[in-house]
């Protein structure tokens, strides 16, 4: 039930069979949709864009991000390596003055895709951090008193920033810093801000904005402008990367005028239809400019559902977003980090099938070098195991394990059917949040579940198994220690998670 050989990254020999790469890549990384938000697996809202990619292509059930945030699991997604390797050991990125996490020499989709040939694009949420030149001028305009603007006045919107896609192997960047309801409120153009802020906005927090700038225009201009990229690049007969990161269906809830109303459920449910309408404009632009028979799809999210989001009219319906999994977005529990996952390459890919070995999203990278043929640079991809042969029907090992985090830095180990839980409670924003189930001597410091016999992780079995709980740790400790989880030679170690006391009391072979 879990996935995937390991590819060695530095092996420069691909089977003849995949030989036959895809000509053009498109990953939509859609922003806060739990696995049971689109209609094809439960959702209460109509999705038939993303149930077109379910009916056309293969439908993997066992899905996971790195993290249960998004700035961690951005950078999986493009780099194959998992986000608590770097300075960022929990949290997200929530000012615009944080420095970019992927360094300059770091592999990445785009510079993957960029050197097997591929024209590059992203249009959407950035949320990785940019190197701004800093100002010291003040805010063009006075917030109002004692609100926060969150840095958005402390940098020079006047000159390019440094760190962004273009130096990460991007041709093309149309799209924002962060969240929408994290300032500045601009759309970045390449290497610069396209209109500078002259005012304060505020969608959730207060913050320096273009006077042109609304949240709910934000969609319409993504799903255009990668629309617009991939119609260039098939009438010059360019192969093309486009990488999609929507800023959908995350706070703010602001469907645009089109859809507002759309499905007497609410803002959300509006909102939700909205997304998938984005997803639809992306095929749609494949199918009128006909190069969908060679193009690969690739529809997941960064994480799950936000609970802070209110859907009563929804839930009063039937909508589950985490479609009965446990917990939700910033949890280690399996609705933190469990997520849609589509993936259509005609005539390749099997159309209308599920497929139930585990994947992450950063195995994306090792992914699509193999499939493309193509050598990452040495060192790239450390926790990226290709499910190549699974795409194309071929027999493929499961994955040794998988590493998951939450929002406060908690890990969690998954082999097989078993998860390890290295942390009492959720360590997120489901009951029981870390600073009282930290505070709770009588809670257990870790967990164990079956997630075959316990999907919704509702018992707690690490006293019935202490030697599975001992070598899942172990293996996670090794995990950190060597720098990777795929084979290979051991790579350099940045960083190196620190535990809680009370948890290496109970488990020492996390300290070694």
């Amino acid at each position: 039930m879990i996935l995937a050989v390991a590819i060695p990254l530095l092996a420069a020999s691909v089977p003849a069979a995949v030989r036959e790469a895809p000509r053009n890549v498109v990953v939509v990384f859609a922003d806060d949709l739990g696995p049971g938000e689109v209609s094809h697996a439960g959702g209460v809202v109509a999705t038939p864009h993303a149930d077109r990619l379910a009916e056309e292509g293969t439908r993997f059930t066992d899905a996971h991000t790195t993290s249960s945030v998004c700035t961690p699991s951005r950078y999986s997604l493009l780099t194959g390596r998992y986000a608590w390797r770097t300075r960022l050991q929990s949290g997200v990125f929530s000012n615009v003055a944080a420095k970019p996490l992927i360094a300059p020499d770091e592999e990445t989709l785009a510079s993957l895709c960029r050197r097997a040939g591929m024209r590059t694009a992203v249009f959407g949420k950035w949320h990785l951090g940019l190197e701004w030149e800093r100002s010291d001028a003040g805010p063009a305009a006075a917030p109002p008193a004692g609100e926060n603007t969150f840095g958005s006045w402390t940098v020079d919107y006047e000159q390019p920033f440094a760190g962004g896609p273009l130096a990460l192997g991007f041709d093309r960047f149309v799209g924002v810093c962060s969240s929408l309801d994290m300032p500045p409120y601009l759309f970045l153009v390449d290497d610069r801000a396209e209109e500078l802020p002259t005012t304060n906005k505020r969608w959730v927090r207060w913050g320096a904005a273009a006077e042109d700038f609304e949240a709910e225009d934000v969609l319409a201009r993504l799903g255009a402008e990668a629309a617009g990229f991939i119609a260039e690049s098939a009438a010059a007969e360019a192969p093309f990367f486009v990488y999609v990161p929507l800023t959908s269906p995350h706070t703010p809830v602001v469907p645009s005028a089109d859809f507002r109303g759309r499905t007497g459920l609410g803002d959300y449910a509006d909102f939700l239809v909205e997304t998938d309408h984005v997803l639809g404009q992306v095929l749609g632009a494949l199918d009128e400019s006909g190069v969908a028979d060679d193009t690969l799809v690739l529809f997941t999210s960064d994480n799950g559902f936000a609970p802070y989001v209110k859907i009563p009219e929804l839930e009063a319906a039937g909508q589950r977003p985490s479609a009965g999994w446990r917990g939700a977005k910033a949890d280690i529990y399996e609705g933190g980090h469990r997520v849609p996952f589509l993936v259509r390459w005609p005539g390749r890919v099997a159309a209308g099938a599920t497929e139930g070995r585990t994947v992450s999203t950063a195995d994306v990278l090792a992914t699509l070098a193999e499939l493309l043929g193509a050598t990452p640079r040495e060192g790239a991809g450390v926790d990226s195991f290709s499910f190549a042969p699974a795409l194309l029907g071929r027999e493929q090992a499961p994955r040794p394990f998988t590493v998951h985090h939450s929002i406060n830095g908690s890990f969690a180990i998954r082999k097989g059917r078993w998860k390890l839980c290295l942390c009492p409670g959720s360590g997120g924003w489901s009951a029981p949040r870390p600073k009282k189930a930290w505070a709770d001597e009588s809670l257990p410091r870790v967990q164990l579940f079956d997630l075959v016999e316990d999907p919704g992780e509702t018992e707690n079995v690490a006293a019935r198994h202490p030697a599975l709980v001992e070598a899942l740790a172990a293996r996670l400790a090794r995990t950190i220690e060597r720098g990777r989880s795929t084979p290979g030679p051991d790579a350099p170690v940045a960083a190196r998670p620190a535990f809680r006391k009370s948890l290496l009391e109970r488990l020492p072979v996390l300290g070694r």
